[in-house]
């Protein structure tokens, strides 16, 4: 396990209290069944502008998505999430997260494994190519 090396005074360090996540997706209502139906967050709010849906804000635990309709502006057929993934650590089970999940017709990247640094976690991607790894603490 490594040390945490902190650099900032008290005066000067950040202190965060919750991350939520903000994602671009290419078809809304595919994204929003998938995190919902699939791995279980509820919605805690819809956005519509003139009677279409926007995006749609996700909540699981402390855990926060916003779902926003890609408007195309840049292209639909770009690469998403490239460099970039999403951890959400939970209390949860993490094989009957895992199991529930491949039962919804979704395929790991990574099935459920422990880490040296004392997590049990495993990868997945959503319909857009985000990529997500769900984790909880081993028990001692």
């Amino acid at each position: 396990m490594t040390e945490d090396i902190d650099q900032n005074t008290a005066e000067s360090a950040f202190v965060g209290h919750a991350l939520s996540v903000s994602l671009t997706v290419t078809d809304l209502e595919r994204s929003l069944a998938w995190y919902r139906d699939v791995i279980g967050f509820s919605v805690r709010r819809t956005f519509e502008r003139e009677g279409k849906l926007m995006a749609v804000s996700l909540v699981a635990g402390e855990a926060r998505i916003l779902l926003s309709r890609d408007d195309g502006a840049q292209g639909l057929d770009r690469t998403r999430g490239a460099g970039f993934s999403i951890q959400i650590t939970t209390e949860q089970n993490i094989d009957a997260l895992a199991d529930r999940i491949k039962d919804r017709g979704t395929t790991l990247d990574e099935e459920p494994r422990d880490f040296r640094w004392g997590q049990r976690a495993f990868r997945l991607r959503d319909p857009d190519g985000f990529k997500l790894t769900i984790s909880s603490v081993v028990d001692a």
